[in-house]
C-alpha cells in the first residue's frame, strides 16, 4: 500500500466520492492517535513525526481583505513592470508587453488556481515541499523530494527578498542621476541604500506584526490610486504613440539574437511580464496566520493574481501609448526607463522624482510582505529539520508570537546578498533572476504531480474551494497551468543578450542546478537523518 493513501486530510479517494466540505471544526479535523501506521511514521523513519506544542503555533489574525491585499501589495505588478520593462523593449518590443501580459495573466491565474486547489485540501506554510512529499511518485522516497523542493523554494524566496531592496536603491540612484549630472553611481552606494531600505521592514516584522492587516489594506488602496494618478498624468501630458506601434510593432535583433530566432526573443522578453504577477505562493506561507485558510488562502491567491494581472495590463497599454522616445527610454542613463518616460511627459524633475518615489513606497510595502512570508517559510522548513540550526530557527517568540530567529536569518541572508553589487551588478542580477526561475520550478513540480493524479483518477478529495465548473474544465485549467509553468522555466533560462559571454549569460539555470546539487549533497550529509515531516494535522480555527 502506498503510504500516501493513509495521509489524514489528504486522502486519495477517486474524484466525486467525497464532496467538498465547508466544515472545518475541530471535531472534523483528522488527528493521529499515536498508534497504527501513519503516513509520516512510514516515511520519516523511527518515531516518524514531530509534534509541536502551543508555543510553536502562530496566531490567526488575517481575514479575507488583508490577505488579498497582502498578495496585491507583494506582487506590486504595475510598479514592478514600470521599473523593468526595458528588457521587453529589447526582446520583442510592444508586442511582448501587450500580448505577453495577456498570456501571463491567464497562465499565472491558472497556476494560482491549480495550487489553490492543493491549498484548500492542505493549507500549510511549507506548501510546495509538503505537497511534493505527499504526491511523490510511488516507489520513491517522499522525504527526499520534499527536502529538495524545500531547499529550492527557500533559496528562491531569499533571492526574491534581496531583490526588492536592490530595486529600491536603484530608484533612489536613478532619481539622483536625473537631478545631478555629476553624480557617479557606485556599487557600494547601492548596497548602503539597500540596507537603509531594509530597516523599516525588518523592524516592523519583528515588533509590529499586528499592523500587517491595516498596512495591507492601505497599501492595496494606494496601489490602485497611484495607478490612476500615473494614467491621468501620462495620458494628459505625454506625447501619444500610434495604435499601430502599440498593437502591431515588434522589435527583434536589438539584443544580438540572430535572424530566425524571433520566437525565442519574444519568449525571453516575457520575463518582464512573468515576474510582476508571480510569487502568489507567498500567501500560502502565511497560512498559519489566516483565519479559515482552506477557503481564504486559495481565494486570495486567485483573486490577487487576477487583479494584479488586470492592473498590469492597464498600465502596459497606457505606458506604450505614452512612452515617448523609445530610443531614449531604452538607453536612459538613470537605469530605469520609467524615469525617462515620466520626465519626457512632465518636463519636471521634481514631479518625476515624486511619482517615482511613490513606486518606491509600494515596493517597500511589498518588501514588508516578502520578508514576512519568507521568514514563515524558513520557520516551517526548520521545524521539519530541513535547514542548518533548525532548533533555533524553529522557535516562536512567546511574547512577540512570531518566529523572530527566522526573521533575523532571512534578513541577514538578504543583507549578505546585497553585498554582491559592490563587486558585480551582473552577478547580482543573475542571482535574483534565479528567484523567478526557482519559484516557477517549485510551482511546476506539484502542478505536474497533481495533474498526473487527476489523469489516473487518483486525485485527493477536494477541500471547500476548487476551480469552478465541471471536472473537465478544471482539468483543462490544470493542463494549461502545467504547460505555462514549464514554458516559463524554459524562457527564464535563456540569455537576454547574444552572444552569451560570462558577463551577459543568464546564470539562473546554472545557479539553479548548483542549488540542486548542494541540496542533494546536504541530504546525504544530514538531511536524511534530520528532515522529518511533521504530524499531518490541520488546524483550521
Amino acid at each position: 500500500m502506498d503510504v500516501r493513501e493513509k495521509t489524514p486530510g489528504f486522502t486519495t479517494e477517486p474524484m466525486g466520492n467525497k464532496p467538498p466540505s465547508d466544515d472545518v471544526s475541530e471535531e472534523n479535523v483528522p488527528h493521529h492517535r499515536g498508534h497504527g501506521e501513519s503516513h509520516l511514521q512510514t516515511i520519516g523513519g523511527g518515531s516518524g513525526h514531530r509534534s509541536y506544542g502551543p508555543t510553536d503555533k502562530l496566531d490567526r489574525y488575517l481575514s479575507s481583505k488583508p490577505i488579498i491585499s497582502f498578495g496585491l501589495t507583494l506582487q506590486a505588478s504595475w510598479e514592478a513592470l514600470a521599473i523593468s520593462f526595458q528588457s521587453a523593449l529589447l526582446n520583442g518590443g510592444p508586442s511582448t508587453l501587450v500580448y505577453g501580459s495577456i498570456l501571463s495573466a491567464f497562465g499565472s491565474t491558472a497556476m494560482a488556481a491549480t495550487l489553490g486547489e492543493l491549498a484548500s485540501m492542505k493549507p500549510c506554510v511549507g506548501a510546495q515541499y509538503r505537497w511534493t512529499a505527499l504526491l511523490a511518485p510511488r516507489g520513491t522516497n517522499p522525504r527526499f523530494w520534499g527536502y529538495l523542493q524545500g531547499w529550492l523554494t527557500t533559496f528562491a524566496w531569499n533571492a526574491a527578498c534581496a531583490l526588492n531592496p536592490f530595486l529600491m536603491a536603484s530608484i533612489i540612484q536613478g532619481c539622483i542621476i536625473l537631478c545631478s549630472e555629476s553624480y557617479v553611481p557606485a556599487g557600494w552606494h547601492t548596497t548602503l541604500l539597500a540596507y537603509a531600505s531594509m530597516a523599516v521592514p525588518i523592524f516592523c516584522n519583528i515588533y509590529a506584526r499586528h499592523i500587517i492587516a491595516p498596512i495591507e489594506i492601505a497599501s492595496a488602496i494606494l496601489h490602485v490610486l497611484l495607478l490612476i494618478v500615473f494614467v491621468v498624468v501620462l495620458t494628459c501630458m505625454a506625447r501619444r504613440s500610434t495604435s499601430d506601434f502599440v498593437f502591431q510593432t515588434s522589435f527583434f535583433g536589438i539584443s544580438g539574437w540572430p535572424s530566425g530566432t524571433e520566437g525565442i526573443q519574444w519568449s525571453v522578453g516575457l520575463l518582464t511580464v512573468i515576474f510582476p504577477i508571480g510569487g502568489y505562493d507567498a500567501i500560502l506561507h502565511m497560512a498559519d496566520e489566516v483565519r479559515e485558510p482552506k477557503r481564504r488562502v486559495p481565494q486570495a491567491m486567485v483573486g490577487s493574481t487576477s487583479l494584479s494581472a488586470l492592473v498590469m495590463f492597464v498600465f502596459v497599454i497606457v505606458l506604450l501609448f505614452c512612452i515617448g522616445d523609445v530610443d531614449k527610454v531604452s538607453s536612459t542613463t538613470t537605469g530605469l526607463p520609467i524615469i525617462e518616460t515620466l520626465y519626457e511627459a512632465t518636463g519636471s524633475k521634481a514631479g518625476t522624482v515624486f511619482m517615482v518615489m511613490c513606486i518606491y513606497f509600494i515596493i517597500g510595502a511589498s518588501q514588508f510582505n516578502i520578508l514576512a512570508s519568507v521568514s514563515r517559510l524558513a520557520w516551517a522548513f526548520a521545524k521539519d529539520g530541513g535547514l542548518p540550526f533548525s532548533a533555533q530557527l524553529s522557535k516562536v517568540s512567546p511574547t512577540l508570537r512570531i518566529p523572530v530567529n527566522a526573521v533575523i536569518m532571512t534578513s541577514s541572508v538578504c543583507l549578505l546578498i546585497n553585498l554582491i553589487p559592490i563587486g558585480s551588478t551582473t552577478a547580482f542580477y543573475a542571482l535574483t533572476s534565479l528567484s523567478t526561475l526557482a519559484l516557477y520550478f517549485s510551482y511546476c513540480v506539484p502542478a505536474t504531480l497533481i495533474l498526473l493524479r487527476k489523469l489516473e483518477n487518483n486525485f485527493p478529495a477536494y477541500g471547500p474551494w476548487k476551480i469552478a465548473g465541471p471536472y473537465w474544465w478544471g482539468l483543462m485549467v490544470n493542463i494549461f497551468a502545467f504547460a505555462w509553468g514549464w514554458y516559463c522555466v524554459f524562457c527564464l533560462c535563456m540569455p537576454t543578450f547574444m552572444p552569451a559571454t560570462a558577463a551577459t549569460l543568464n546564470w539562473a539555470g546554472p545557479i539553479l542546478a548548483a542549488v540542486i546539487v548542494i541540496a542533494i549533497t546536504q541530504w546525504f550529509i544530514s538531511g536524511r537523518r534530520n528532515f522529518v515531516l511533521p504530524k499531518d494535522e490541520v488546524d483550521d480555527e
